[in-house]
């Protein structure tokens, strides 16, 4: 298998980055290797290093996540190997029995405790993905989700045990919720595994929740996305996340922001491109066209000669993105689009006026000319 690349490696930042550089350089990397701007031959290599990229930003955006990486590498962030946060075996055993030796002997705190000695633990971050439209994402947009929580169980009022029993206090950990082993010189305390921490066992669980005294449900949130967040971009919602154990606090729901490909634009940070086909007579004589903007209609004037590929630039008509002070701009790519479908009198009026451009010699067709030398040369 092989081995993963460090996170701030496959960013190409300092180890010491603050959060406006890691975003940058996610940014970055997610507009090269995004798999819509990516295909043919290089699109598996571009998005393995779209996802690597990804996974990166999740960890070092996350500031308990990169704390834990920073600390423990890979294995500090790898669920397999007992890595994460938030639950009651953090990062597994090990973690757990050093933890409370070093509370222990030290007097430190490797969790908070509750009532009763139980110890009490942070709920679970979750993530959301959220696709939204250009225009939604340059403009800002109010919308809402759905997404699932857990509330207190109706049957039994919350306390997991069926209606008319209770639950009784756990023999093992005598309530405290945390069992102590021996080693050598040194006291481990590790949760108790009978209990689980709560410090109670429930003999006759309730039926509706089969003892969680919480049963899962789905709540609609309103999300405010601000004018000029990009793709990648993660909104924070706070206390959101999954319920803390044994009354500790919820986590945080976050929000990540996708944007739906656009039929007419392509985004690139805050400018936008687009592709404006042109009658090829238009392109030879020269005249206005109309190009579409996020913020309406405008105009383009092309000169005379024209060539396929011209690109204009329209100052400030692109996106005004979250930390910009001014807006990017709009630039437009000229097709020269070839007639088809020609009529029998339209191909005799084509053969007229080729035949007059090469009457006319290399002026009109500059280009080819300086093309056939070339490759003359190239053969001599």
């Amino acid at each position: 298998m092989a081995t993963k690349r460090d996170f701030y490696e496959v960013l190409g930042v300092a180890k010491n980055a603050d959060d406006d550089a890691i975003k940058k350089a996610y940014r970055k990397l997610a507009m090269k290797y995004h798999p819509d701007r990516n295909q043919g031959e290089d699109a598996k290599k571009a998005e393995e290093k779209f996802k690597e990229a990804k996974e990166a930003y999740e960890m070092l955006s996350d500031p308990q996540k990169r704390a834990a990486y920073d600390q423990y590498g890979h294995a500090g962030v790898d669920p397999n190997m007992g890595g994460g946060r938030g639950g009651p075996e953090g990062f597994g055993g090990f973690a757990d029995a050093f933890g409370d030796m070093f509370n222990d002997i030290f007097g430190g705190a490797a969790g908070r405790r509750g009532g009763g000695g139980q110890r009490v633990y942070r709920g679970a971050d979750l993530s959301y993905s959220l696709e939204i439209t250009l225009e939604e994402a340059a403009h800002g947009h109010d919308t809402q989700i759905r997404i699932p929580t857990w509330e207190s169980c109706g049957t039994c009022n919350g306390t997991g045990a069926k209606p008319g029993t209770s639950a009784k206090t756990c023999g093992h950990c005598n309530g405290s919720g945390t069992v102590h082993m021996r080693q050598g010189f040194f006291s481990i305390q590790q949760t108790c595994p009978h209990c689980h921490g709560s410090g109670k066992i429930i003999p006759d669980p309730c039926g509706a929740c089969h003892g969680a005294g919480k049963v899962k449900k789905t709540k609609t949130l309103e999300v405010k996305i601000p004018a000029g967040i990009s793709e990648g971009m993660r909104i924070r919602s706070a206390g959101n996340g999954e319920p803390g154990v044994n009354g500790g606090p919820p986590g945080d729901l976050y929000i990540e922001i996708h944007q739906k490909q656009h039929e007419i634009f392509e985004r690139d940070g805050d400018d936008l491109h687009c592709t404006v086909p042109v009658p090829l007579t238009t392109a030879a004589l020269g005249g206005s066209t109309e190009v579409p903007t996020l913020g309406g209609k405008a105009e383009i004037e092309l000169p005379e000669g024209t060539q396929h590929g011209k690109t204009f630039r329209l100052k400030g008509k692109g996106i005004k993105g979250l930390r910009s002070s001014y807006p990017g701009d709009l630039y437009c790519h000229i097709s020269v689009e070839t007639p088809v479908k020609l009529t029998e009198h339209q191909r005799k009026l084509l053969k007229e006026l080729d035949k007059s451009f090469r009457e006319g010699g290399e002026r009109h067709s500059p280009s080819t000319k300086s093309w056939a030398d070339r490759v003359k040369d190239l053969f001599k």
